[in-house]
């Protein structure tokens, strides 16, 4: 079973922001996995992929990577 996990939490397991994994989903870069309540939730599988993408520089312009 695939582990989810609210916004908040997804940003702290990989060092953003909570504002960053909201425009990851914006931009498309991170899928929602379910919903409880209002919260997103995500796959954490799915997180450690965004950022790995966004880190290893396959980002676009205008991207809110927290990378430094």
């Amino acid at each position: 079973m695939d582990e989810t996990v609210p916004g908040p939490l997804a940003a702290r397991e990989v060092g953003v922001a909570p504002a960053t994994i909201r425009k990851w989903v914006q931009l498309g870069r991170l899928p929602v996995a379910g919903r409880a309540g209002r919260a997103q939730l995500f796959r954490l599988e799915d997180v450690f992929a965004a950022e790995r993408a966004v880190r290893s520089g396959s980002r676009g312009r205008g991207d809110s990577g927290d990378a430094p």
